[in-house]
């Protein structure tokens, strides 16, 4: 899949996400005036929250799918950041509110009605969320993209709350004890807060660069696995995400008698195979070095070898730990 269809595919999956989110909205804010459950409204606060950072998060995923211009260079990806700290800031903010409306209705009660009306159309809001989150995360994986792994991650915690709201709900509607409601909006508005926290966190992340050790993990796994022993060593490894774009700098030592031709042909195998691996969202700059006999033909692979100055000692098994040092691995 091109950059471009996947840009467009992102485009339509937020679109779609924004019609789902207002038609919950709906559902929600109706459960609330049939029931005034003060529980009831949590949820359907949040759905305002989903709406809202929806139609942002479309907006920078749109802008983010921009090709690279004189003025960004690198690309528009980073915007995705910048949306998904909005999207954790306003959940942070809704979780918060949640809970000092709730502690104000422990202390003045209201009374509730149709219980039984809210738990249901609540479940059905909750097995969308669920499904909707699923969906997302599982595309916005395959995008790499922050913004729609974000909003699924957040359906999730939705639909998880949902169920929980459910749970108490169906106590409060069997016990009749009303202080309950109340309580059961407390805790989910904790759990928001806490969703919104990270989400934070995650896009603070990315605006700084923070090494995603996972994905550094995934890229050195395969580069071990199909290694050509033309590639006498790689360091100074670093990957920085421009939303969905990934730009990967390191540098390779070849053996030092290659030509111009031979060093640009390791050079293109080795996009190749990472592209094969993440996708075409990848931009890779190699520095070359030649090789230092004989401190690297103690671990140079390489059986033709027809100036090798040193015997074969061991290979270096490239790791997290080695590979983002800048420097020359030695035996």
């Amino acid at each position: 899949m091109t950059s471009t269809s996947s840009a467009v595919n992102s485009i339509r999956i937020m679109a779609l996400m924004l019609v789902v989110a207002l038609v919950l909205l709906s559902v929600k804010f109706g459960a609330y005036f049939l029931t005034n459950s003060n529980a009831i409204l949590t949820d359907a606060l949040e759905s305002i929250i989903n709406f809202v950072t929806g139609g942002v998060a479309l907006y920078s995923v749109f802008l983010a799918a921009k090709p690279k211009d004189k003025d960004h260079p690198y690309g528009h990806g980073k915007i995705e950041f910048i949306s998904s700290g909005l999207e954790g800031t306003l959940i942070t903010v809704a979780g918060i509110a949640i809970i000092c409306k709730s502690v104000y209705n422990l202390l003045y009660p209201q009374p509730i009605q149709k219980m039984d009306v809210g738990i249901l159309l609540t479940l059905v809001a909750g097995v969308v969320n669920y499904v909707a989150g699923k969906y997302l995360i599982r595309r916005g994986t395959q995008h790499h993209s922050l913004t729609i792994i974000a909003n699924g991650k957040h359906l999730l915690s939705d639909a998880y709350s949902s169920l929980g709201l459910v749970i108490g709900l169906g106590c409060i509607y069997f016990t009749q004890i009303l202080w309950m409601d109340s309580v059961v909006a407390v805790i989910f508005g904790s759990f928001i807060t806490y969703t919104g926290y990270g989400i934070m966190r995650n896009s603070i992340s990315g605006v700084m660069d923070e090494a995603d050790h996972e994905l550094m993990e995934r890229i050195i796994t395969v580069l071990n696995q199909r290694r050509r022993e033309n590639w006498i060593d790689l360091h100074n490894m670093r990957v920085i995400k421009y939303g969905s774009q990934l730009h990967i700098d390191s540098h390779l030592t070849l053996p030092w008698y290659f030509n111009l031709v031979e060093a640009h042909k390791e050079v293109e195998l080795l996009q190749e195979m990472i592209t094969e691996e993440m996708g075409d969202v990848v931009e890779l700059f190699v520095h070359l070095d030649p090789c230092l006999p004989p401190l690297s033909c103690r671990l140079c692979t390489k059986s033709d070898c027809h100036v090798r100055e040193h015997e074969f000692v061991g290979r270096v098994e490239w790791s997290l730990a080695n590979v983002g040092a800048d420097k020359k691995h030695t035996l």
